[in-house]
């Protein structure tokens, strides 16, 4: 499986989601980049993703998005094959 890390907050509930579908995929590691607790992250964050909101996920070298666009693949049967690698 790739590597899954994901930009998130403590008391984000679209992260909590992220993290459980992920789970339930089978994802045992996820490198959380907590950018509450280091403001300098949510910047590089938000330079790298052009986006302010957490989860910003990422698949391998694959830039997901949120939750919500996580869900989307999902739905659309493409996370599987993103999480094989």
């Amino acid at each position: 499986m790739v590597k899954v890390v994901m930009y998130c907050t403590e008391v984000c509930p679209y992260c909590v989601r992220a993290e459980h579908l992920l789970q339930r995929k089978g994802v045992t590691e996820i490198e959380k980049i907590r950018v509450d607790l280091q403001p300098e992250l949510r910047v590089a964050m938000m330079e790298k993703t052009g986006r302010r909101t957490v989860p910003q996920i990422y698949i391998g070298e694959h830039h997901v998005g949120g939750y919500d666009d996580m869900a989307a693949l999902d739905r659309a049967g493409e996370l599987d094959e993103l999480l094989a690698g």
